[in-house]
């Protein structure tokens, strides 16, 4: 059964992807990782977070897929070594120079080549095999087809990303962002200057800006939509992927947790009950939805010319993630919210539980730590108590829907 494999950009997201689904995650340190505006991980942290995988049957993997700078390497082995004395299950890199430090400084650490060093032939994968790799993240561009070929050419793992943000480059090698900001992608700190919203200004006519339309051959000024292949898993397994990746280590407990406990469920049925696959894509889709900010593409699965691009900036309906469950109250017959978002009576709320279910919650009144009633949980990170008649699970997603 492929692994599938989570973003945690911080402690509290790891907990939430094991809870509700994940096989492994992937995390970064405070250096040398490409998601420096993520939470990130303190060697403690890190350490917490690998005792709770264990305690799940889970796998921690690690990035340190920057590109190095010469600087970088006076550092680098100290940090590798202390990696492997974490007990960390894997690193996944993107420099051959990295690759060779970390078979140095952390030899019994598997390795797993970034998306980042871009591999789209068998050639490329042969060739990190021999310098020690034990699994590949594919290159998004690759259609079935090469992902088959390299699996039946390469004694290698693959793993493949099934969902979440697609850099508009050459598989997440993109020079736009420090060019534009002076933040590079390539050091984890993208400004993600993709998203912007452009218009064309002639340099003789200052002041006058022209949208950017869209013609029968499509439009061209980046814009990614987000990668969704929740209808693509059987033949991805077909095709010998080894393992499913979720991006998002910048995104919120809901959208891990949401990703999590749908394709769980989605990979349990492709293996144990294919009969039910098709039937079950509309409320997989359903479920995802609630978590978009831009519509859904099967990028370049298929090899044939889908438009991967968000021309027109369609507003997507989702839902707010608006708290997190930690305890319950027997006395007030309430459960523990930390917010994280304004929320109160009359709101359209529900649970998003651990095995998947969702619970309508009915709010008429809402209360504060000390059992005050409160018109509305307005202050960030505010423990509230949301009246609901019996526990839930520690670290259910409350959301406004």
């Amino acid at each position: 059964m492929p692994e599938l494999v989570l973003p945690a950009g911080d402690l509290e997201k790891l907990k939430v992807a094991f809870l509700f689904g994940a096989d492994a995650v992937y995390l970064g340190g405070k250096d040398f990782s490409l998601r420096a505006y993520a939470g990130n991980f303190t060697s403690g942290q890190m350490r917490e977070g690998i005792a709770f995988a264990r305690s799940h049957k889970g796998k921690v993997y690690v990035t340190v897929n920057i590109l190095a700078r010469n600087r970088d390497l006076k550092i680098l082995p100290g940090y590798l070594e202390e990696l492997a004395q974490l007990g960390v299950d894997g690193m996944i890199v993107s420099d051959p120079g990295v690759m060779g430090l970390a078979r140095k400084y952390a030899p019994e650490v598997p390795l797993t080549v970034s998306t980042q060093a871009s591999v789209t032939n068998y050639a490329a994968a042969a060739a990190f095999r021999d310098l020690g790799a034990s699994r590949i993240v594919m290159a998004r561009e690759l259609n079935l087809d090469e992902i088959a070929e390299i699996k039946n050419r390469v004694d290698i793992e693959l793993e493949v990303f099934i969902h979440g943000a697609m850099c508009v480059s050459y598989s997440g090698r993109c020079l736009l962002s420090h060019y534009m900001t002076g933040r590079s992608a390539n050091r984890g700190a993208c400004a993600h200057p993709c998203r912007y919203q452009y218009t064309l200004m002639e340099e003789k006519r200052p002041g006058q800006y022209y949208p950017v339309f869209e013609d029968e051959q499509g439009t061209y000024i980046l814009n990614s939509r987000d990668l969704c292949l929740i209808g693509y898993l059987p033949q991805l397994i077909a095709a010998g992927a080894d393992a499913f990746k979720i991006e998002g280590r910048m995104k919120s407990p809901l959208y891990v947790a949401s990703a999590a406990t749908t394709y769980r469920e989605a990979i349990d049925t492709c293996i144990n009950r294919p009969d039910l696959y098709e039937s079950s894509l509309p409320r997989w889709q359903t479920e995802l939805a609630w978590t978009a900010t831009r519509p859904y593409t099967s990028g370049f699965i298929t090899g044939e010319d889908e438009s991967i691009q968000d021309i027109n900036k369609e507003e997507i309906e989702h839902a707010d993630f608006v708290g997190v469950v930690h305890s319950y109250n027997s006395l007030y017959q309430a459960l523990v919210v930390q917010q994280r978002a304004n929320f109160g009576p009359g709101d359209n709320l529900e649970l998003l539980l651990p095995e998947g279910r969702t619970e309508k919650v009915e709010l008429v009144r809402l209360y504060d730590e000390n059992g005050d009633e409160i018109d509305r949980a307005r202050h960030p990170l505010q423990t509230v108590l949301v009246p609901f008649t019996q526990p839930v699970p520690e670290y259910a997603i409350l959301r406004k829907v």
